[in-house]
């Protein structure tokens, strides 16, 4: 189910999806493996592309990988309660038109009680990595996280995003608010910070207004 799901998603964007739609992948030489990511460089990049400073670049560089990498997991919830969970050591990434496309030489299945352990095990490592490396507040990174969680079950699949982190704990829980219409981060992405933008329709600044 939740790979005809995905390639509906990928369908819809012509093809630019930032993960498999099976999950599942044999690597060539395109593929790095997560363990191996070159984060500073990845980082360096992000921050290059947008003319921004490089703990900005690190945020933003997350705010992709963490959307692709869990927004699986909110869709497989959503859909039947079955959530997919790939594993930092079975995880590969190459750069793409989606940013970065994502997926696994194997992928497990849970229920929701698996998601926080999945998180911890999967995106801790290089939050702090990233956090280290650029200076970049590990709760900001985890706010995409959360968000990853939201935008798929408000826009895509609905589901009661609110009651998912809430279940699922800490680190993603709280940072998430809802009046019901619509949902705003606790945290921000730090791409209002970059000149000439406009502040992301659910970034915390817009709470002040």
């Amino acid at each position: 189910m939740l790979t005809g799901v995905l390639e509906k998603f990928a369908e819809a964007r012509q093809g630019v999806l930032g993960i498999v739609p099976s999950l599942v992948i044999e690597p060539d030489e395109t593929w790095t493996p997560v363990s191996r990511m070159p984060l500073d460089d990845l980082i360096q990049e992000t921050a290059d592309r947008w003319g921004a400073p490089r703990h900005v670049g690190a945020a933003l560089f997350w705010k992709t990988y963490s959307y692709w990498h869990t927004m699986p997991m909110a869709v497989g919830w959503a859909l039947d309660g079955q959530v997919p969970v790939m594993r930092f050591d079975d995880t590969w990434f190459k750069v793409s038109p989606a940013g970065v496309t994502v997926g696994a030489t194997a992928v497990t299945w849970t229920d929701v009680d698996g998601i926080r352990p999945a998180l911890l095990e999967a995106q801790q490592p290089l939050i702090k990595r990233i956090s280290t490396l650029a200076r970049v507040g590990e709760r900001t990174l985890w706010g995409s996280t959360a968000e990853a969680f939201a935008h798929p079950l408000r826009d895509q699949v609905p589901g009661d995003y609110m009651s998912l982190l809430e279940r699922i704990g800490p680190p993603v829980d709280g940072l998430i608010q809802s009046d019901g219409s619509r949902y705003l981060r606790r945290t921000c992405c730090l791409w209002v910070t970059l000149p000439d933008v406009e502040p992301c329709s659910t970034c915390c600044v817009l709470s002040r207004n």
